[in-house]
Parts: structure tokens; sequence; C-alpha cells
């Protein structure tokens, strides 16, 4: 109980309960802002805070991660290009929804979801963490190949038209990603023994080519429109809503705890398996996804904030980076003289209960800030289109410089978008690119790992995957998803539907 009490540091405490608040604050604009990513602002701030006291660097750092992964969905929304790679798939149906006049009730809609899932994902932290980490740690190199495969299995989600486009353009996706150095031997791959190439291909600046300068060069045919009206009279979501979407949230919030507990995923993977959860189990929604679903907003919500307590799951209990984030936190501990991991839940259980305290603080405050200034946000949209590209494009070339300081980034930007901008006037997705980029380290290391540990014997491999019950639970899902994903499928589902019809009539 006296550990338990550290729970309440931050409420009790006036300077820990603002660095939250400041944190938090600025981590919803840093992830709003295309390419400024919350792991940068957290590595940032370690050199700041190295010579402050533990507890308010450790607040400050958790406010950022916290409104920064909800951060990200309010360009997603408002201008098509997500803030974070975790606001992707909220960028499906967030800006379908702000064509049609209804920013505010995204964003609105958005922010509620995050808190709750936010607040599942703490919650699962506070009272099940070594349960989890126990889980975590059972998952193989095979295990983290076969996850990857089944992110990839799901082009058929983000493909709204052809599956067969989808699938190609996630075979792009996983080409662009192996651009570069081989990690393992360090030669050159796809390089066309061009020096510049060799550093490989940022998936930022993808991703903001894809999506923003894409969208940019679709609006030029647009200039001179009306710009369409935003209703913000409905902001907050009604009760009924909440609890009509409920079930699935708690669904995705669980994918986001799962996900964001195994070492070296993150978010932008959760959003994404949930996303195809959601559209898995919708069986009749009102608006269909990729135009506007709510469904389409809650899924990828609520299973990326509640990923962030999943993060922090294996970084307390085991001493690994759930994500990137809390490996920059793990260093920062580890700089103010603790040592992350089973001694630090044992010599210092104060520690954990008062991180537990920060992040509910932190969700709080990502509501509070969330929920204000979207009057302000939605003026974007409503800006004339003259001046509106110019904006996007000026983010974009922003955002793709800051990642590396390297203007390389920004050519690679801008031929991403051109490319983005043909392959959506001919009806390719580019959801499946940018999931094939993200996805293509975690399937290329952790297959290389897995055969390698089987001394490169395929046959050995398959017996370790048919020895282990969760390898084997993972290879039949993979094949279940695949084969769900076929043409033979959708004909045998249909005829058993229009059988169910007759014998109903």
């Amino acid at each position: 109980m006296e550990n338990f009490l550290n729970f309440f540091t931050v409420l009790t405490d006036p300077y820990l309960f603002l660095m939250v608040g400041v944190g938090t604050f600025a981590g919803v604009y840093i992830g709003a802002i295309p390419g400024l990513s919350v792991t940068m602002a957290v590595s940032i701030l370690i050199s700041f805070t190295f010579s402050w006291e533990v507890h308010p660097a450790i607040a400050l750092m958790i406010g950022i991660y916290m409104g920064g992964v909800y951060g990200g969905s309010r360009t997603a929304i408002l201008l098509n290009i997500p803030g974070a790679p975790s606001a992707i798939a909220t960028a499906m149906d967030g800006y379908p929804m702000a064509l049609k006049g209804k920013a505010g009730e995204a964003i609105g809609v958005t922010t509620v979801m995050s808190f709750l899932g936010g607040f599942i994902g703490i919650f699962v932290l506070a009272v099940a963490a070594p349960f989890i980490s126990d889980f975590a740690l059972k998952f193989q190199p095979r295990d983290y190949m076969f996850l990857a495969v089944l992110g990839i299995l799901l082009v058929g989600s983000l493909s709204t038209g052809s599956l067969i486009k989808g699938i190609f353009a996630g075979a792009l996706g996983l080409a662009i990603g192996s651009v570069g150095m081989d990690p393992l031997t360090f030669t050159p791959r796809l390089t066309f023994d061009l020096t510049f190439m060799k550093s490989g291909i940022s998936f930022i600046a993808v991703m903001i080519g894809m999506f923003g300068v894409s969208e940019a060069l679709l609006q030029l045919h647009q200039v001179g429109l009306p710009s369409i009206r935003q209703k913000i009279d409905r902001i907050i979501p009604s009760f009924g809503t909440v609890k009509k979407h409920l079930g699935l949230s708690m669904q995705t919030s669980t994918i986001g705890v799962i996900i964001g507990a195994l070492p070296g995923t993150g978010g932008d993977i959760a959003a994404l398996m949930a996303y195809d959860h959601a559209k898995r189990v919708t069986k009749n929604p009102e608006v269909p996804f990729g135009e506007g679903a709510i469904e389409g907003l809650v899924a990828p919500e609520t299973a990326n904030n509640a990923a962030v307590g999943g993060a922090f799951i294996p970084m307390m209990t085991l001493g690994i980076p759930g994500d990137a984030v809390t490996a920059i936190m793990i260093g920062a501990l580890f700089i103010h003289g603790l040592n992350p991991g089973p001694m630090l839940m044992i010599e210092k259980p104060d520690m954990f209960w008062f991180i537990v305290g920060a992040l509910v603080v932190a969700n709080f405050f990502m509501l509070l800030f969330g929920l204000t200034g979207i009057k302000f946000f939605t003026k974007v949209v409503e800006m004339p289109r003259s001046v509106l590209i110019p904006l996007i494009l000026l983010l974009s070339i922003v955002g793709s410089y800051a990642v590396n300081n390297s203007i390389s980034d920004v050519y690679w930007m801008l031929g991403f978008g051109v490319f983005g901008y043909f392959m959506r006037h001919y009806g390719y997705p580019l959801g499946p690119v940018i999931l094939g980029v993200i996805l293509s380290r975690l399937l290329d290391d952790n297959w290389r790992r897995a055969i390698i540990s089987e001394k490169e014997d395929l046959g050995r491999f398959f017996v370790g995957v048919f020895s282990s019950p969760l390898s084997t639970i993972l290879l039949a899902a993979v094949i279940l998803i695949f084969v769900s994903q076929t043409p033979l499928w959708a004909k045998m589902k249909s005829r058993l539907s229009s059988a169910k019809n007759r014998s109903h009539s």
C-alpha cells in the first residue's frame, strides 16, 4: 500500500503535474506535424533533462509520448497526411469524413476513443504486467516473422478495390524497405551501385510523399472550387455512439496492448491490425470502410493508444523496450541511476507506480487538449485551395527534412509524391505500400534470425514451428487470413449467404 501511494505523486505535486501537462500539450502538436516524431522529441529531451531529478524528467517524457501518439491523427483527418505511422489507418476513414464536412466529429471520436484505449492499456500495465511480460518472452524470431506476415496480409483490408493491386502495392513497399545495406552481412541491396542509396530510404519520406504530396497534386484539380464547410456543432460523441462501439474498442484495445508489449513492434502495427479486425467483425457499418466509417476511427485509435501502456510492460518488468520511445526511456532511467527490469520492480516499486500515475494524468490531459482547439484546426480544411496546397507542400518538405536533416529525403519525398499521385489516379491503394515499408525490416531480420538459429535447415525450422504451440497458432492464423483473402473464399461465402437467405424465405 505504501508503494501504491506513489501512484498519486503526480496529482499531489504541482510541479510534476505541470510537467506532465506541458509534455502532453507539446506531444499533441509535435505528433500533428509530419516528420516530427515522438521518438525524436523524447531523444532530444534526454540532453536537456539529464541533470534534472528523475521524476520531472520522466513525467515530461511520458506526457510527450502519450500526447504524440494521439496527435498524429489531427493531420491524418484534416489533410490526409498522417502525423505518425500509427495514424495511417486513421486517415483511411478520417479524411473522407473531413471531405463530408465532419472533421469536428471525426476529431471528437478519435480523442474520446484514444482516451479509452489509453486507459485500458494503463490498466493492463498496472494489473497484469508480469503475466503479459511472460507471454511476450515466449515470442521467438519465427513468431515475430509470422506476426510480420500477418501484418502484410492486411493488404486485403487496406485495398478498397482490387486485391491484386493491393498485393502489388504491398510488394512494392517490401522492396522499398529492403533498399540499403543488409543489416546482417552489410551487403548493398537494390542500391544500383549508387552511394546515396546505401543508407536506405526513410519510410517517413515515403509516407509523407505518398499521402501529402499526392494529396496536394490531386487538390490541384479542384482549385477554384468552394471549400468544404465543416460542421463543428457536435464534437464530443454522444453516449450512444460510445456505447455502440464499446465492444469493438475493448477488442481493439486488447490487440493494442498485446502488440505493444511485443518488443520491437509498436502502435503502427497495432493500429493496422485493429483496423483489419474492425473490418472483419463489423457486419453492417452505417458507412462503408474507406468512406468515413466511425469504426475505422475507433479501431486504430484505441489500439495505438492502448499500445502505449503495452510498451511499458516489458520495459518495466524485463528491461526490454516495447518500442523506440521506451528504448530511449530505458536510457534515461540508466542516466538517473536506475536499472529497468525485474530488479527495478523489487528495489524501486515506487517508480513503477509513479510511472503508472503519470500515464493516467497524461491520458486525461490528452483528452482535455484533444477536445480543445478543434474549431481552430478545422479552419485548415476550410482554407482556399490556393492556400491549402502550398501549406501541404510546406509541411511535407519540413517534415521529410526534419527526420535526418537530409535534402535527399526531400527529393525522395517529392518523387514518391508524384508516384503516389499516379497510383491513386489508377486506383492503386497507398496504405499497403507504407505497411510493406514498415514491416520489411521486422520480416527480414526475424526470418534471417529464425533460419540461422536452425542452421539454415528448413526441415528443422518447420519442426520447431510445430513443436511450439504459439508458432503453430500464428502459422494457422496466417493460413486462415490468407485463405480468407482469396476470391474462392468470397464465392463460397456468397453462396452460403444466398443459401441461408433462401432457407429463411
